[in-house]
């Protein structure tokens, strides 16, 4: 079992959720052999114990006919440091077409816990990404042509070859194309360019006997030659062959047609790099939530200082605060009357100063809430899109900076239906094409399908004008179902989708880190 790890490309955020994403390798020798006519068909799948109970996490490919398989497939899961994470690797021989494993004869497994495997700490965020083909290779199909298949193999510390990458198979073809794949840096040379790395060429049979076509070794420095349309060829070369035909040459050409090394930046990249998470509550005062003076009321403030609201707005909003250096949040309110003239806002500041709307840390944002409560009328409708479009508005501003350096999310807090439902999927859709996310979390006991649906598929989600959302920027929680959970439970449903989408939004801008060295 080999170990590499480097930053989360999708880990909570919050200082005590920056992690280490681990990536897993596995290979076995000598597995039972539970097949009659011809040898297991094993295959891996990897358990974490979650509250008590195994929770599959992934499986890897089957070997067919294989006692000793090394597999291509790689497991990969955040790493933390201060919890005791139970593995369990079960291996099964595959009889079936069926997901079920309780249709598949079980080889074996191995419990141990993620911190007792050995590895070396890796924080190489580059990626390589390589374009392949082949040309004139050996016919190994009696009826047929080939159908070939690559092995990438990088040398380890004791000079062994270690699988690293496996290709698909393309059918009936002595001149492959294979699809680009993207592969971390390290996981194919440990970062040293000049490395050597082989690559095998096979053609693939059913019953897991593959023919052996060619190889050949290579690095990174010579596969990065191929560029500018000019691919770099090698020999496939069968020293079998070589050594029994003299006039041998070649069992065919592989081609290098493009070769290309990137960073993969992760969340904490971003934020390492200047990025400022900018946090904005909205609150909301309709008639529905009830009188904030009785207890029945979902904004009345119990003896011991809290409600609904100011859980959800303490859960979420003391992870965020730690991602913007002046901490100074916008508080905004809707669905209430305010004083002098009793007119309805659907987007007032909660400090009542409409130029200067921001409150000091999440404190701040508590103190501005419970100081207006007695000077609203709660009234109505619970619409979403002014205090969307309100946010959207400055992310608009941040993109003219073309740079990482502001990520906008909205923070909602609601008990009930939304009135304008079409001018928010609008708004949303709208949003999904700015540096913004929105959070949403229903409080009380209200019917939230609404909010499901927004949450819900991006492409199903669709503006009045038949536009789509181009990314999911929504998140929703029902806060009742974490009534008797830890805060931090809350927290991490919530917040749980949103690295991952900051580094979408920037990825596909082609922003890198403010911060960041040359690749």
């Amino acid at each position: 079992m080999a170990y590499t790890s480097t930053p989360p490309h999708s880990a909570p955020v919050g200082a005590q959720y920056c992690v280490c994403r681990v990536e897993l390798s596995v290979c076995c020798q000598n597995l039972l052999d539970r097949d009659v006519a011809s040898k297991s068909d094993p295959f891996c799948v990897l358990f974490l114990e979650v509250n008590g109970k195994w929770s599959e996490i992934d499986r890897t490919e089957t070997t067919v006919n294989n006692l000793n398989p090394v597999f291509a497939k790689k497991f990969t899961l955040n790493y933390h440091f201060e919890e005791v994470q139970k593995l369990r690797f079960a291996m099964f021989d595959q009889d079936k077409l069926s997901t079920r494993l309780s249709e598949h004869d079980f080889l074996g497994e191995l419990s141990c816990t993620l911190g007792t495997i050995v590895a070396q700490e890796l924080s190489d965020n580059r990626v390589i990404t390589l374009g392949m083909a082949g040309r004139k290779l050996d016919k190994k199909d009696f009826f047929g042509k080939s159908d070939p298949f690559l092995e990438f193999y990088k040398q380890g510390d004791d000079a062994k070859w270690m699988l690293v990458h496996r290709t698909e198979v393309i059918k009936y073809t002595l001149d492959p194309v294979w699809k680009p794949f993207t592969l971390p840096f390290q996981s194919l040379c440990n970062g040293d360019i000049e490395k050597p790395i082989k690559v095998m060429c096979y053609d693939h049979d059913n019953d897991g006997g593959h023919d052996f076509i060619g190889e050949f070794q290579t690095s990174v420095i010579k596969m990065c030659e191929a560029r500018d349309s000019t691919a770099v060829e090698f020999e496939c070369i069968n020293p079998k062959k070589q050594k029994r035909k003299k006039n041998y040459k070649n069992s065919g050409i592989i081609l290098i047609r493009s070769c290309k090394i990137t960073r993969d930046y992760s969340f904490l990249d971003y934020i390492l790099g200047g990025c400022q998470l900018m946090f904005t509550v909205g609150i909301d005062f309709t008639a529905s939530n009830g009188n904030p003076r009785e207890p029945s009321s979902l904004h009345y403030i119990s003896p011991m200082g809290t409600n609904e609201y100011l859980s959800a707005l303490w859960s979420v909003g003391q992870i965020i605060q730690d991602y913007d250096s002046d901490k100074l949040f916008p508080a905004l309110g809707f669905g209430a009357q305010l004083p002098p003239d009793w007119k309805v806002s659907h987007e007032f500041a909660m400090n009542f100063n409409p130029t200067s709307p921001f409150c000091s840390g999440v404190e701040g944002i508590i103190e501005a809430y419970s100081a207006c409560l007695p000077h609203l009328r709660f009234y109505g409708p619970t619409n979403f899109s002014p205090i969307i479009n309100h946010v959207a508005r400055f992310a608009a501003q941040a993109t003219q900076q073309e740079s990482a350096s502001q990520y906008f999310v909205l923070l909602i807090i609601t008990d009930g239906v939304i009135s304008d439902m079409d001018e928010t999927r609008h708004a949303i859709v709208q949003a999904a094409k700015l540096p913004m996310a929105i959070i949403i979390i229903g409080v009380g006991n209200a019917d939230f399908s609404a909010m499901e649906f927004l949450d819900g598929d991006n492409r199903v989600l669709r503006s009045y004008t038949g536009e789509e959302a181009s990314r999911d920027i929504v998140q929703f929680v029902p806060f009742r179902d974490f009534r008797n959970a830890p805060k931090e439970t809350l927290a991490k449903a919530v917040l749980a989708e949103l690295p991952q989408q900051v580094v979408d939004y920037f990825k596909n801008q082609n922003l890198p880190p403010i911060k960041c060295e040359a690749v």
